[in-house]
């Protein structure tokens, strides 16, 4: 039998919430486009420093460092 807490947590970068297995979350319209910039941690759930400029966005997690459109291929 395996225990939920072994296993790693994982966040919605939209909303924060805590990602449920089998669960089907609704990503904003403008996030699916790559329009909108995550706000919040995949990893732990915090909230990001986030700046969008015309040419794409980048965030930063104080914990797990920085997160770029260009490096995703999202510019």
């Amino acid at each position: 039998m395996s225990n939920v807490m072994d296993m790693d947590a994982r966040y919605n970068p939209f909303t924060g919430e805590p990602v449920v297995p089998g669960h089907d979350e609704a990503i904003p319209a403008a996030a699916a486009l790559g329009l909108e910039p995550p706000r919040y941690c995949e990893q732990c759930g915090r909230r990001m420093v986030v700046q969008v400029s015309p040419d794409g966005w980048w965030a930063r997690c104080s914990r797990h460092g920085l997160l770029e459109s260009a490096k995703l291929e999202r510019r």
